[in-house]
């Protein structure tokens, strides 16, 4: 238990029967008249629902102590994602449910950080960007510019993306994870 004087950002709170709620944002509040309050922002852990909750000042909260690891994909169990934790090698099935749009862009050997709380995982959070090289796309016209449209490519994750016309296969790009947009060529 926490009171609300003590909210920190990324603090995990359980509420509404058992839900939990990262804290993105918070605002302690002392109008001239009346008690003061907590005015908070706060991010669905699981849904990731963004919603304002106001709190009484000093009110007690339940917080949730979620451990986030940096593990290692491994491989594919059938439909689940296999997970190495690099401190104790211990090795953690996770659902493509859980995994989310992370499967898009991983690949054996990358590193992504899993929340766990209660033994079980939560998310997976890859890095903002990730390096991946194009498995096909179709030859640029000439003349195409560098400023010109986009055609799409199918990553080596087998996830497809637009990229610039002048890209060809086999080449190393850098893909947002969170957009999946293309970021640019990787000079080798």
């Amino acid at each position: 238990m926490a009171s609300t004087n003590d909210l920190k950002n990324g603090m995990v709170l359980k509420l509404d029967s058992g839900q939990l709620w990262s804290v993105v944002e918070f605002q302690h509040v002392k109008p001239g008249k009346g008690p003061a309050f907590v005015r908070t922002k706060l991010k669905n852990v699981l849904s990731g629902k963004v919603v304002d909750k106001t709190f009484n000042a000093g009110v007690k909260v339940e917080t949730a102590s979620v451990d986030r690891r940096d593990m290692q994909f491994s491989y594919m169990d059938g439909e689940y994602f296999v997970f190495m934790d690099m401190g104790t090698y211990d090795q953690i099935h996770i659902s493509r449910e859980i995994v989310g749009d992370a499967a898009n862009f991983l690949l054996e050997g990358f590193e992504a950080t899993v929340a766990m709380y209660e033994g079980s995982a939560l998310y997976v959070e890859l890095p903002a960007a990730v390096e991946l090289v194009i498995e096909h796309t179709d030859p640029g016209v000439q003349g195409d510019r560098s400023t010109g449209g986009s055609k799409p490519a199918k990553l080596e994750t087998g996830y497809e993306i637009g990229v610039p016309l002048f890209i060809t296969t086999g080449e190393k790009i850098k893909v947002d994870t969170r957009s999946g947009e293309y970021l640019g060529r990787v000079n080798s």
